[in-house]
């Protein structure tokens, strides 16, 4: 099982990026897909997990309406658009999947940082 990310980066507060993982290994139209994130000196937190039909199981209230997880089942790929980022988003974001939600498969992460 593999899951790549790819995307992350430098920005200043208020810009986008967006991440994008591809996933291998496994059947991923079978899993649940989105992604973490650990910012320094804190623990792993959910940032969002996504049904194979593209349903919202988790999505974290700090990051409602900024930023977008989808899934191209067809690619195997899994994104995440994040808009009027802030610099408490800074961390390492990773990739997940899972039977459930997003809990057994784990990408290496890359970093976000946001500038103030």
């Amino acid at each position: 099982v593999q899951l790549v990310e790819s995307g992350g980066g430098l920005v200043q507060a208020g810009g986008s990026l967006r991440l994008s993982c591809v996933a291998s290994g496994f059947v991923f139209d079978d899993y649940t897909v989105g992604w973490y994130r650990q910012a320094p000196g804190k623990e792993r937190e959910g940032v969002s997990c996504i049904s194979s039909g593209d349903e919202y199981l988790y999505n974290r209230d700090s990051v409602k309406g900024r930023f977008t997880t989808t899934r191209d089942n067809a690619k195997n790929t899994v994104d995440l658009q994040m808009n009027s980022l802030k610099p408490e988003d800074t961390g390492v974001y990773y990739c997940a999947a899972g039977s459930i939600l997003c809990e057994d498969y784990w990408g290496k992460g890359i970093l976000v940082t946001v500038s103030s």
